[in-house]
């Protein structure tokens, strides 16, 4: 049972923030494969930058399936304070804090996993973020800022310290982006340094890969993030594996189908026509990334101008795999 406040979440598998990928659709979408939480895209701090259409559709979470974990990130601690604030009036359960974004455009803020080189401003912040809500706030981190500092124990006893009520650790340093494997040891050596519930991100791509990864590290959960683009199915056969110790039944070629043309409906559906179609892409991309003929759809895919059109010849192309549970 994983506890996060007064939160029980269903199961041992989290849906990772991913700026772009985890809007709305996608979140219910793993949520009801099984995901036990899903963490929203990042928001800024700086509620000015508010009024964007991009920033107001990353605020929508008052429909979603609780427990709603909304991430921030930024560098000041007051703004941070009040962009909790303000989301807890939106409809967040948990305020999630981006300290583990690599991206150069972030850090260059000295926001997410850049905060990992000032300790005293990681602690700043996290204070400021707990004192200014009474909903659980959690924290996302790297192993440290590169492989000559690891600091993820010390910023982990901080935000214990600090009233974080839960963890996770991304097992990467920031200078190593997404290369190289992740390292186990360093959250092994976290999950036995704090109290507090550390899930686990990272090179998880199969549950047979989740069940050793918490047998490894003793983590009370694990974080799936990019491994769940175009698998969302990734959750429920996780829950299954670790309960069951074998893989579910398959989902039948139309579930599959109904589950993927429903997500780009959504996508639709959330953004807009003239949005929802640009963003259909790269998820249906995914999707087909693996299935015969899946590039040349792809490519035909992403000329289509029509959200109709789209989700018919999408329709068409599913429902034409003869192998498609093996595909999936």
């Amino acid at each position: 049972m994983v506890k996060i406040g007064h939160h029980v979440l269903a199961s041992r598998t989290i849906l990772a923030p991913m700026a772009g990928v985890t809007d709305l659709p996608f979140r219910r979408l793993c949520r009801t494969q099984g995901a036990g939480m899903a963490v929203s895209e990042m928001i800024t701090s700086d509620t000015r930058l508010w009024h964007s259409r991009k920033s107001q559709q990353r605020l929508v979470h008052k429909d979603e399936l609780s427990p709603r974990s909304v991430q921030i990130a930024g560098s000041i601690p007051s703004l941070m304070a009040e962009a909790a604030r303000q989301n807890l009036e939106l409809g967040a359960e948990i305020i999630d804090i981006n300290m583990g974004c690599p991206a150069k455009k972030v850090c260059k803020r000295a926001a997410g996993s850049a905060l990992l080189q000032d300790e005293m401003l990681v602690a700043a912040i996290l204070s400021a973020v707990v004192e200014a809500v009474d909903i659980p706030v959690t924290l996302k981190i790297r192993t440290g800022w590169d492989t000559q500092n690891r600091n993820a124990l010390n910023i982990a006893r901080i935000a214990q310290d600090c009233g974080i009520q839960a963890l996770a650790v991304h097992g990467r340093t920031r200078a190593c982006r997404f290369n190289g494997r992740a390292e186990y040891n360093t959250i092994a050596g976290v999950v036995q340094s704090v109290d507090i519930p550390v899930f686990a991100n990272g090179d998880i791509r199969s549950a047979a890969e989740a069940k050793a990864v918490l047998d490894d590290t003793g983590a009370a959960a694990v974080m799936i993030g990019r491994a769940a683009q175009g698998n969302p199915w990734l959750f429920r056969e996780i829950n299954h594996y670790l309960e069951h110790n074998s893989l579910p039944e398959p989902p039948s070629e139309q579930e599959f189908v109904a589950q993927i043309v429903d997500h780009i409906r959504a996508i639709h559906a959330h953004y807009g026509e003239y949005s929802g179609i640009r963003i259909a892409r790269k998820h249906v991309g995914w999707y087909v990334e693996h299935l015969p003929d899946g590039d040349t759809f792809r490519r035909s895919f992403n000329q289509l101008e029509n959200h109709n059109e789209q989700i018919d010849r999408l329709h068409a192309f599913l429902a034409g795999q003869n192998n498609w549970d093996q595909a999936a």
